[in-house]
């Protein structure tokens, strides 16, 4: 029996998730491009693409290329590549896939901070090298988890999660936010230097954003002291990568952690460079399981919203529009 999706016209701009793919297919129909151009766009498509999933940026452009669009479905939590302001004004719905990731990215997070602060991938490295045989035990390290406190960047869904893996450790837990958030018994700082000057670790799980960007800069940085570590779970836009760079060289701070970067997968050679920077390819949340839940939340907002006029999970900057249906 044919699904009363099965005529609707769901874009796919360059790569998806083969799950998502395969779902879309089987549900709607089906149409791809190689990239978010509008250029790339003909007049079939402009008319009858009623959908978009995607794991690109979306801009104003392409949306506005698209007379009849009705939703973007976004692959990822962060959402900063689509211009959701814009959509919103146009009333095109936006989702994005949170909570199905949540877990999986805070264990990543955790698992940055032990390998950054007891220098767990370098000491793989002098073992795999023979210099455990040859030169004996890797020397001990300057950091320790022990006695620090931490700073959270961003407490979301995400951030929250950080701070409870954290307080299991034993470790005392602060954050900034755009806001306060209520019921949470964590310390406030209304600005991110208040709260560097009160830790010495600092983990970034904030957006990107023209709000976010390099928002952690030399200043926070110097205030996070010459025992501070950083970690960066969250977008690599948040981040002055040229201090950052410069505090890891000159002892500004211990040391950093990162999983995302500003021009990815381009990192910058000063980075690569810091013996004290442990850096790993955006792999928060690049595990089988949880990439494929990502991908069913994007197909279900797409099946919620065409089938029952509500998206599972729409994005703050378009809660207000509603399905025409």
């Amino acid at each position: 029996m044919m699904s009363e999706t099965q005529d609707i016209a769901i874009l796919v701009p360059g790569k998806l998730h083969p799950h998502a793919v395969e779902r879309i297919n089987g549900r709607f129909r089906l149409v791809r491009i190689d990239r978010a151009d509008p250029a790339l766009l003909d007049d079939a498509m402009k008319k009858e693409v009623r959908g978009v999933a995607s794991m690109t940026a979306i801009d104003a452009g392409f949306i506005d290329a698209l007379p009849n669009l009705e939703i973007i479905a976004n692959f990822g939590v962060g959402y900063d590549a689509v211009d959701a302001a814009h959509a919103g004004k146009k009333d095109v719905m936006v989702t994005n896939t949170p909570d199905v990731l949540t877990e999986e990215v805070a264990d990543t997070a955790l698992g940055l901070l032990l390998c950054t602060v007891r220098e767990l991938g370098r000491a793989e490295n002098y073992l795999r090298a023979g210099k455990w045989r040859s030169d004996g035990p890797y020397p001990l390290t300057k950091g320790s988890l022990r006695g620090r406190s931490v700073g959270i960047f961003g407490m979301g869904r995400i951030g929250r999660a950080i701070a409870r893996r954290i307080e299991a450790f034993g470790l005392s837990v602060s954050y900034h936010n755009r806001r306060q958030v209520h019921g949470e018994d964590y310390t406030y700082h209304p600005s991110l230097v208040s709260l560097a000057e009160a830790v010495d670790t600092l983990i970034s799980v904030a957006p990107g954003g023209e709000a976010t960007e390099k928002a952690v800069n030399a200043e926070v940085l110097k205030a996070l002291g010459p025992n501070g570590v950083f970690v960066n779970i969250g977008r690599g836009s948040t981040v002055d990568e040229v201090a950052l760079a410069e505090a890891l060289a000159d002892g500004t701070i211990l040391a950093a952690g990162l999983d995302v970067f500003a021009d990815e997968p381009n990192v910058p050679q000063a980075l690569l460079a810091c013996e004290n920077a442990t850096l790993l390819p955006h792999v928060g949340s690049a595990s089988i399981a949880t990439r494929q839940a990502m991908a069913d939340l994007v197909v279900d907002n797409l099946i919620a919203w065409f089938e029952e006029g509500t998206p599972v999970t729409p994005v703050w900057e378009t809660q207000h529009v509603q399905s025409g249906r």
